[in-house]
C-alpha cells in the first residue's frame, strides 16, 4: 500500500465551522455582546484564524492578556475592539494607545501614566477598570473602585469604556463563592454609579458563568474555553451543541517486530514481554506531547499505549492490538479515528492538568492547518 502524502509529520486541525458555531449560540443564547478571548495564540489554535472565525460567528469583541498579542491583530488587519486583559508596562503604553487598544487599569498610577501619554500623543485612550471581587489577582478592591472612577472620569485624555471583574470559582457545582463575588462587583458598580458615563461596557462572565449565570451576563460576556468547545470543568460541562474544534494528529513512521526483552526509549522502562509490533511516532514533549507515562493514541480506530518514555521529538507505540497497522498510517493524539475519540479532557486527566493546560502546551512548530476556513 503507498503511503499517502502529507505536507507534515505531526500537525494539528482547526475546524473554523466550529468556533463560527460556538460563538454563535453563545450570541444567541446570552443575548448580550460576546468578546472571543484569543489569548495565547487563540488557547493553541492560533489566533489570528480563531479571531475571525470568532467575528464571523457573532463576536463583537476580542480579548488577549499581552500587548504583543493585540499587535499581532492589529497588523493582521483587524479594526475590531480589542481589550487588554491584563499587564502593560509604561513603556508599552504608547503602543496601547497608538494601536487603538482597550486598556485595564487598577491603580492610580497607572491611570495618570495612561494620561501623561495619551496627552502627549494627542490621542484618547479607552480604559476598563478592573476590579478584584475574589481571584486575588489583579483588579483593585471594591471598597477602592470608586476613587479611580472619579480619576478616570475627570482625566481629559482618557474614556472610561468598562468595568469588569472576573470569577475564581464558577466552574464548580457549588455557587457561593460566585455569589460572594457577584455581591461584592455590586457593590462596587454601586458606589461609582453616580459617575458611570452613559455608555460604559459592565462584564464579568467567563464561559461557565455564561452558561449557568443569567445574573452574571451584564452587557458583554468573555467566552474562551468554550468558544473551543472544550468542557470549562468537569463540573460544568458543555451544553451538546457545542463541537470541538481541534485534532491533534501524527503518523506512524515506522514499525518492526521486537523479540522479548528489548528495551524501548531512553532509560529503557518498558521491556518488551514477547515477540512484539512496536511502532514509532514523529511527535514527542517539543510538541507538547508530555513525557508522562499513560499516553494512548488512535491508530486504526484502536486506542494503543505509548511504551517507554517520550523523546522530545518521538515515541514509540505498542501495536500488537493492531496487526494490520503500518507506516504511514494517521495516528490521532487529540480527536476522532472511526468510532473512538480521544478528548483533550481525557489527556489532561492522565497528565493530571486541566484542558487548557494541553491545548496551549502544544508547541509552535507544530502547524495548524484550518478546515472550512
Amino acid at each position: 500500500m503507498a503511503e499517502p502524502v502529507r505536507p507534515y509529520a505531526t500537525w494539528v486541525e482547526v475546524d473554523l465551522q466550529a468556533i463560527r458555531d460556538n460563538v454563535r449560540w453563545v450570541v444567541e443564547q446570552s443575548g448580550v455582546a460576546v468578546m472571543a478571548i484569543v489569548k495565547a495564540d487563540g488557547y493553541g489554535h492560533g489566533s489570528v484564524a480563531v479571531a475571525r472565525a470568532a467575528l464571523q460567528g457573532g463576536a463583537s469583541w476580542l480579548g488577549v492578556a499581552r500587548l504583543e498579542e493585540a499587535l499581532e491583530l492589529r497588523q493582521a488587519g483587524f479594526q475590531t475592539p480589542i481589550l487588554l486583559l491584563g499587564y502593560l508596562s509604561k513603556a508599552q503604553m504608547a503602543y496601547a494607545i497608538q494601536s487603538d487598544l482597550s486598556i485595564t487599569v487598577w491603580t492610580c498610577e497607572q491611570i495618570e501614566a495612561l494620561e501623561d501619554h495619551a496627552r502627549r500623543l494627542g490621542r484618547k485612550a479607552q480604559v476598563h477598570l478592573k476590579i478584584d471581587s475574589g481571584m486575588g489577582r489583579i483588579g483593585v478592591l471594591p471598597q477602592d473602585a470608586p476613587n479611580l472612577a472619579r480619576q478616570l472620569v475627570h482625566s481629559k485624555h482618557l474614556v472610561w469604556e468598562g468595568v469588569f471583574t472576573h470569577f475564581a470559582r464558577a466552574d464548580e457545582t457549588n455557587p457561593a463563592p460566585t455569589d460572594q463575588q457577584l455581591e461584592r462587583f455590586g457593590f462596587a458598580l454601586e458606589q461609582m454609579r453616580p459617575v458611570f458615563p452613559p455608555s460604559l461596557r459592565i462584564h464579568a462572565a467567563n464561559s461557565a458563568a455564561t452558561l449557568t449565570r443569567r445574573d452574571a451576563l451584564f452587557d458583554m460576556v468573555r467566552l474562551g474555553i468554550a468558544m473551543y468547545g472544550l468542557h470549562p470543568s468537569p463540573a460544568c460541562p458543555l451544553p451538546p451543541a457545542f463541537k470541538p474544534a481541534l485534532s491533534w494528529k501524527t503518523i506512524l513512521s515506522h514499525v518492526k517486530r521486537l523479540p522479548a526483552g528489548e528495551g524501548i526509549s531512553y532509560g529503557h522502562i518498558y521491556t518488551t514481554q514477547t515477540t512484539e509490533r512496536i511502532g514509532t511516532l514523529p511527535i514527542g514533549y517539543a510538541d507538547g506531547f508530555r513525557r508522562w507515562q499513560g499516553n494512548r493514541v488512535l491508530v486504526r480506530g484502536k486506542k494503543v499505549p505509548v511504551v517507554g518514555r517520550v523523546c522530545m521529538d518521538q515515541c514509540m507505540v505498542q501495536l500488537d492490538e493492531v496487526p494490520e497497522a503500518e507506516a504511514g498510517d494517521e495516528v490521532v493524539i487529540i480527536g476522532k479515528q472511526g468510532d473512538q475519540r480521544i478528548t483533550a479532557e481525557e489527556v489532561a486527566s492522565s497528565w493530571g492538568t486541566i484542558n487548557y493546560e494541553v491545548v496551549c502546551g502544544i508547541g509552535k512548530r507544530v502547524p495548524r492547518i484550518y478546515v472550512n476556513p
